[in-house]
Order: structure tokens, then C-alpha cells, then sequence
């Protein structure tokens, strides 16, 4: 009896083979080395801004360094006028630059995106500015607004003006010249963004469009401009905070000047730890300007509801 129930009784099922664990984490290995690089690259700087903003850090006169507290934000929001000047003329300098980046490119994108003879040397043309570097670009424009060898001596050459105006040294003029320099250069990001949204519209929907009988501008509000909704929202958030750190051009330029007019934040801390080597104080600048592009990105990407269907 017992060896028939032995006989009877099923055989056990093999036992499964554990799944290496080595295998799924074999990415996440391969890429920690690079991550811990990016990370040790923004994370450390990041957290020494925060330290340096609570010191007193002045190689120059190291007797004074030390821990300041809040001191250095104190003096900032009640005792320095500087920071309140420079903060307002960045943000008229990103509101008038991005404002008008995104719409000569978006008149470039739609341009260049019609089938015409020559498409791809136009679009060459159009994008070429965005692959000069910004020093290059400060270089030409230097060039280009030379009192005695730029533009200025060729329009008095013809009556226009006089020689020996420098577009750059006059604080009526110096605001339209270096938004005229950055143009050149920050237009093309948004005709490239753009550009490659539109190839993605459907020509379907045109055509029904213009079946049913609408016109080009209803096309452009009703089915380009919703489809383009987001990178609309994103390549002005990008381009809004290259600007808002924009130093090479106007350094470059003006310097931040005539007469400080033409001064942007990023360029007052510039100058704060450069020129005056008050990293401290410069520090404490930085946080600041960090935190405003904190701020007004969340609120920006809250209103425009990024990636959100449009109505």
C-alpha cells in the first residue's frame, strides 16, 4: 500500500529560478558614474551659493569674513538701490526681448515652412545666427556699431546722423541697440522650435478648413496657433530665462552702462564678485535671482497650463 501511494503521488514541480536582480539594474549602474558627475557639478555649486549668501567672503579683506546671517539679505531688499534698478530693467529686458524673439520667429517659422525654390538655403540662412557663439556675436555688433568704421559713419555718409555717433555711449539710444545685437541672434531658437511643431500639423486639416470655407487667418488661429500651444510655452520659458542670465552680450556691449542703464542682475553679480570680489554679497544676489525664476517659472508653466489640452 504505501508503495502505491508513493507511486501515486504527483512529482514536485521544479523549482523557478530567481530573476537576477543584476540585469534590471545593469542601466542604472552604466549611467550612475555620469549622474553622479552632473550631480556633483550642480549640486555643489548650488549649495555653496546657499553657504557663501549667510558669509561675509571677501579674499580681499579677510578680516572681515565671517558668519553674517541674514545680514546680506537685509542690506539687499532695504539699503541697496542698485538691486531694485537692475531687477526691473531685467525683467523689462526679457519681457521686450522674448516678446519680440517669438514673434519675428514665429513669422520666419511659418515663412520658411511654405514650399518655395530655394527652402533649404532660406532655411539655412534663417538659423545660421543661433550656431555663433555669444562671443563672436558681441564681436561683430561691437564691430557693427563702431563710431568710426560701423554703421553709424556709412548713415552719415549718406546724410543721416552725425559722424562720431555712438549708438552704444547715448542712453536714449543704447536700449534699442543691444535689443536690435540680441535679436539676431535669439530669433532663430524660436524659428527652429516652431518650425519643427509645424512640420508635425496635419495638411488634413487645412484642407478641411478650406473646404468648409475659412480663411487663412482663421487657419492660423483655430489650427496652427492652438497646435503650436506648447512649444509656444515652452521655448518662451527657456529663451525668458537665457535672457534673464544674458551677461556676454551687454558685457560685451555697454558694460552695463551708460550710467548703469543697461545693467541686469546677472550682470550687477557679476560685477559684485568679479570686479568687487564680494562673493558674499554676490552670493546673496544669486539666491535671490534664483529664486525669482523659481517663482515666476511655476507660476508661468501654472497659467499657461503646459501640456494640458487646449479649449
Amino acid at each position: 500500500m504505501a508503495q502505491a501511494a508513493a507511486v501515486a503521488k504527483p512529482p514536485t514541480p521544479p523549482r523557478r529560478r530567481r530573476a537576477s536582480a543584476t540585469p534590471r539594474r545593469l542601466p542604472y549602474l552604466l549611467i550612475a558614474p555620469a549622474g553622479l558627475l552632473m550631480l556633483g557639478f550642480i549640486a555643489y555649486p548650488v549649495i555653496s551659493v546657499f553657504y557663501y549668501s549667510l558669509q561675509n567672503y571677501n579674499p580681499t579683506k579677510p578680516w572681515r569674513n565671517g558668519y553674517a546671517g541674514l545680514d546680506n539679505f537685509v542690506h539687499l531688499f532695504t539699503e541697496d538701490p542698485l538691486f531694485w534698478d537692475t531687477l526691473v530693467f531685467s525683467a523689462k529686458w526679457v519681457v521686450v526681448e522674448v516678446g519680440l524673439q517669438l514673434m519675428f520667429g514665429l513669422a520666419l517659422a511659418l515663412i520658411v515652412n511654405q514650399t518655395f525654390v530655394g527652402r533649404g538655403i532660406g532655411r539655412a540662412l534663417v538659423f545660421s545666427p543661433w550656431a555663433v557663439s555669444g562671443v563672436l556675436t558681441s564681436a561683430i555688433w561691437v564691430l557693427l556699431y563702431n563710431s568710426q568704421t560701423g554703421i553709424t559713419r556709412y548713415l552719415a555718409d549718406m546724410g543721416i546722423g552725425e559722424y562720431g555717433t555712438s549708438w552704444l555711449s547715448d542712453t536714449s539710444t543704447v536700449f534699442s541697440a543691444v535689443v536690435v545685437a540680441d535679436l539676431w541672434r535669439g530669433v532663430p531658437f524660436f524659428a527652429i522650435l516652431i518650425l519643427a511643431d509645424l512640420q508635425s500639423v496635419s495638411k488634413d486639416l487645412y484642407e478641411a478648413a478650406e473646404v468648409d470655407g475659412a480663411s487663412r487667418f482663421q487657419q492660423f488661429m483655430y489650427i496652427t496657433l492652438p497646435h503650436l500651444k506648447d512649444a509656444i510655452i515652452l521655448s518662451t520659458l527657456l529663451r525668458a530665462v537665457w535672457e534673464f542670465n544674458n551677461v556676454d552680450l551687454l558685457y560685451t556691449l555697454t558694460g552695463g552702462g551708460p550710467a548703469g542703464v543697461t545693467t541686469t542682475l546677472p550682470l550687477y553679480i557679476a560685477n559684485t564678485s568679479v570686479d568687487a570680489h564680494d562673493f558674499g554679497y554676490a552670493s546673496a544676489l544669486t539666491t535671490v535671482a534664483f529664486v525669482i525664476l523659481l517663482f515666476c517659472s511655476m507660476v508661468y508653466l501654472r497659467l499657461s497650463k503646459f501640456g494640458g489640452e487646449s479649449k
